[in-house]
């Protein structure tokens, strides 16, 4: 119900195969509510998929591996051997080898390629997804809350403090009724937090 957290047990959070099932149709419902669905082959919703859930420890792994992925742009300036007046010549590396070949197009083939690689206008590349959109906040109020919760059992110490003259009037839970503390302030961000 959402009132509790609930802790996973050892290295263990979820199995694998459910979850490539669920993540598949995640996806095929948003290209569906996009009108995109027929874009992709009809194979590829019968088809197991595959996730890849191990621990990245802090993160800073997962970060180094998407930031080129995230900033760089199709085709750096330093690829592009020759521009004649038509045919452009540029590098690139073959995926299973890594070995390096040119190929050579024409201006408007060239261009064709190059914009696969371009956005459409209000596209992004990372956005903010699940608590971290702006339609959570409650939910992720919540979910801090619950993580910050001292755990049955243990004692709260509590700081005798003089009452304030003008004092707020207190704040009550809706489902319990009973008066909410502020246990932690969060300091507040010009951007959203990093996905």
């Amino acid at each position: 119900d959402g009132s509790k957290w609930l802790a996973a047990k050892g290295q263990f959070l979820v199995h694998v195969k459910p979850l490539a099932a669920l993540f598949r149709s995640k996806v095929r419902a948003g290209l569906r509510q996009l009108r995109l669905e027929r874009e992709v082959a009809s194979e590829t919703w019968s088809k197991p998929w595959v996730v890849d859930c191990r621990p990245v420890g802090s993160g800073e792994a997962a970060l180094k591996y998407l930031v080129p992925y995230i900033f760089r742009v199709a085709l750096s300036n330093n690829r592009v051997v020759d521009v004649a007046n038509d045919p452009v010549t540029f590098r690139y590396r073959v995926g299973d080898t890594k070995q390096t070949k040119t190929c050579t197009l024409s201006a408007e083939q060239f261009i064709a390629r190059f914009l696969q690689h371009v956005l459409p206008k209000g596209f992004v590349k990372v956005r903010s997804f699940g608590l971290f959109r702006s339609g959570s906040r409650p939910l992720l109020a919540t979910v801090r809350a619950l993580l910050a919760a001292t755990p049955v059992g243990c004692p709260v110490a509590r700081i005798a403090t003089a009452p304030a003259a003008h004092a707020q009037p207190s704040l009550h839970c809706p489902a319990c009724g009973a008066v909410m503390e502020v246990t932690h302030i969060p300091r507040p961000t010009s951007r959203s937090p990093p996905v």
